[in-house]
Order: structure tokens, then C-alpha cells, then sequence
């Protein structure tokens, strides 16, 4: 048994003068096409309330190509220009949806500079990938083979802070469905990576710590030059490669970590954390960023999604980390620097891994119950403290623990 899914395949490549300075003047032209679209968008709405479509930017477009001012955007592939429209009304449509903010503007320091190429942009011969307006095919390294007999539909061109070029190919794949069993509960954390609920932890590699003093280094240095000489591009492209090596490494780690938990375990359950809010504690808010939670998350949906996995969210006012796998009783108070406790009935628990099989057991009794089990993102709570200092009562349904008192007993879903 297989499945079939829409997967993306990145690899490096190797421009020649000629292709660099035809990708810099699409990607130039194609956040150009953007934030006037978006301009004109904003400026239709704000003085008109009119709603402007893409098929009306798209007009638009094709005005500007006529003007003498914006000519120079027949010189580069129509297709991108295009595309960036349509990312455009994506954009506007997640934001009437609630699911994203206003869209911004692009700039010209900050924005990823990548482009869009659909089938009728760019030909793909026998391994050989040549773009709208050129003349050769990148120099691409092919470190792994795409699917047998499988064409790209849409080729993006990127090139990141630190000045190396990717093309990314989204292909049709085939997913073998391989059988597992099991479910498994996980815990997020700082100084183990991961908690599983059988008692597994993960150490966090802290890819950030190991190269702090690299970075540090290049940092000062490139404090010291000069802005706008070629001394302080060398240094911040310095610093961009040092930043490029950490994520690199954070990434590969994540994707070996999670596809290994997916191809295991059949039903996987995680709390749903908001790091965002998390990052607010100065404190952590570096180990935080480092650990890379979010990541994890994203990976886990959709490798979830392609192996035919389940994925089950519980909500993070749950008190993973004060109730007793082993009785339910509730705790008071569990601060972060409490590690090991004992609870009444004499059980003794390591912090993370209880709460892993809490998370685990609260996941199977949503499953079992039928019940939704991927709360959506506007009906989190915003603005308050998100730590593991749970608050039972939120949306969980326990009691809150009145003042005097040490714990309360907690019915649980017997999960044997």
C-alpha cells in the first residue's frame, strides 16, 4: 500500500555570472511586483472599501510592463511575476481567514530573495534543468535522485543570507505505507529535547551553544566596520554563514529525529505549545529558539500526513507536569526547577517523563471520545504566561486547587 503526495526536493546549485545576475533581477522585480500590488490593494480598500482581485493585479501588471518607468519587468520571465501575485492573494486570503496578519511589505535587506518558475517556465530534460530565459541548465548537485519517472511542476529559486543558491523541485511521490503499532506521548523541553512517554529522552544537541563564541567573534567584528564598505559585506556575510551551519545542522537533526518517531509509532500525541508567547521569558527565550519546537511540530504534521500516521494535540493548559501518571493526584505548584517529586501514593516521578504519559493518556482519551484533536490557533489564549505552569482549570475541566491545599485526586483514562 502506497500513497501518493506532493513533495519538494532541494538541492545546491552553482550559477554561472550570467544566470546570478538574471535570478538578482527577477528576484529584484518580483518584490517589486509585489509591494505594488500589495500597495495598491491597501489603497483600494482604505479609501474605496473595494477589494481588489488577483485577476485585478494581474491587469495591473500588465499595465505596468506598458509604462516606461517599469519596462525593464519584460526583461525577466513573466511567469515569477505571476506567481508573486498569487502568493499575494494567498496571503490576503489567510488573513480574511484569521489564520495570518495583514501582509507586509518586502524588503529589500530582510526578505528572502527567491523566485517562482510553473511548467511553462522552465524545461527539465534528462536531469538537466534549464529556466525561462536562459540559455544553459544550473550546475546543480543532485545529492539524492528525484522519484523514477517523476517531472517537476514547480521549480522555486532561492538564494539564502549566505550567498549560496537552491532550487527547490515539487514533485509527485509515492509514500510506502509501512505498518506500526503503538502510541507514544512527547514532551518538549530544554535540556532533554524530547521526552517520550516509554521513558526515552532525547538530548538536545544545542547546535546554537556549540558555535555561541564563533558568533560572538564575527558578531563584534562585524560591529566594528564601517556601513557600506566592502569589509563590513564580508563580515555579515561571515556572520550569515555561521548562522547558515547552525541551522543546517538544527534541521538534518529534526528531520532524522522525526521521521524516525513517524516510521515507528502509529499514534503520536504533543502538546500544543506556544512558543511565541514562550519567548517572552528572557531567560529561556535563547534555549527556546534553539530547541527549535515549532520545527518539530511542522515536521511531525505532515510526515504524519504521509505515512498515514495519527497525530493528536492536546491542549496546553493541560497540567502534564503536576498530575500523577500513576493515581491522578493533582499538585499544587510544580516549578521549572523541580525535576523528580513523589507523589502522596508514594510513586516516584521524573518531571518529563510523567508528563509524557500524561500527554499520552489525555491523547487517547480525546481519540477514543471522537472529539477534535487539533485545537486551532485563533482560540489559543494570548498574553498570558504559557510556561509549564499549567492552569488545570482553563480548559481542562479539573478543579483548581484551593489556597492550603497540597493535592487533589483527579480521575483519569485508564490507558492500559
Amino acid at each position: 500500500m502506497a500513497r501518493a503526495v506532493k513533495r519538494a526536493f532541494r538541492y545546491r546549485f552553482y550559477p554561472t555570472a550570467g544566470q546570478a545576475a538574471e535570478l538578482a533581477r527577477t528576484f529584484g522585480c518580483v518584490r517589486l511586483v509585489y509591494n505594488m500590488a500589495l500597495a495598491a490593494r491597501t489603497q483600494a480598500w482604505t479609501l474605496r472599501r473595494e477589494r481588489v482581485t488577483y485577476h485585478a493585479t494581474s491587469a495591473m501588471l500588465t499595465a505596468w510592463k506598458k509604462t516606461t518607468e517599469l519596462a525593464f519587468l519584460n526583461e525577466v520571465s513573466s511567469v515569477p511575476l505571476q506567481q508573486t501575485l498569487r502568493h499575494l492573494q494567498a496571503a490576503f486570503t489567510n488573513f480574511f481567514a484569521k489564520r495570518a496578519k495583514y501582509p507586509t511589505f518586502k524588503s529589500r535587506k530582510k526578505s528572502r530573495r527567491s523566485a517562482e518558475y510553473t511548467t511553462s517556465a522552465f524545461r527539465y530534460r534528462e536531469g538537466r534543468l534549464t529556466l525561462a530565459k536562459m540559455t544553459e541548465p544550473l550546475d546543480i548537485v543532485w545529492s539524492r535522485p528525484l522519484p523514477d519517472g517523476a517531472t517537476p511542476s514547480t521549480v522555486t529559486v532561492s538564494q539564502d543570507t549566505a550567498g549560496r543558491w537552491f532550487v527547490s523541485l515539487l514533485c509527485d511521490d509515492v509514500i510506502a505505507q509501512t505498518p506500526a503499532t503503538g502510541a507514544v506521548g512527547i514532551d518538549a523541553g530544554i535540556d532533554s529535547l524530547l521526552t517520550l512517554s516509554t521513558g526515552e529522552k532525547i538530548t538536545n544537541p544545542r547546535h546554537e551553544r556549540r558555535d555561541r563564541a564563533a558568533l560572538a567573534r564575527a558578531q563584534r567584528n562585524l560591529a566594528r566596520k564601517e556601513k557600506g564598505s566592502n569589509n563590513r559585506a564580508k563580515a555579515r556575510l561571515t556572520v550569515a554563514r555561521i548562522h547558515a551551519r547552525i541551522t543546517d545542522r538544527r534541521r538534518d537533526h529534526l528531520h532524522k529525529l522525526t521521521t524516525r518517531l513517524v516510521r515507528e509509532t502509529q499514534t503520536i500525541v504533543i502538546e500544543d505549545l506556544t512558543v511565541r508567547n514562550m519567548l517572552g521569558n528572557h531567560r529561556l527565550a535563547r534555549a527556546i529558539s534553539d530547541a527549535a519546537w515549532r520545527q518539530v511540530r511542522t515536521m511531525l504534521e505532515y510526515k504524519a500526513d504521509w505515512y498515514g500516521r495519527t497525530l493528536v494535540v492536546v491542549d496546553h493548559w493541560f497540567p502534564s507536569s503536576k498530575l500523577c501518571s500513576a493515581c491522578g493526584a493533582l499538585a499544587q505548584r510544580m516549578p521549572l526547577t523541580v525535576r523528580t517529586w513523589t507523589c502522596r501514593c508514594g510513586q516516584a516521578h521524573d518531571r518529563d517523563v510523567n508528563a509524557a504519559r500524561n500527554i499520552l493518556a489525555a491523547g487517547l482519551a480525546v481519540t477514543a471520545c471522537g472529539a477534535g484533536v487539533r485545537p486551532q490557533r485563533g482560540n489559543l489564549r494570548t498574553g498570558q504566561q504559557a510556561m509549564k505552569q499549567e492552569n488545570p482549570g482553563a480548559t481542562t475541566g479539573l478543579p483548581v486547587l484551593q489556597d492550603g491545599e497540597d493535592v487533589k485526586r483527579v480521575p483519569l483514562p485508564d490507558v492500559r
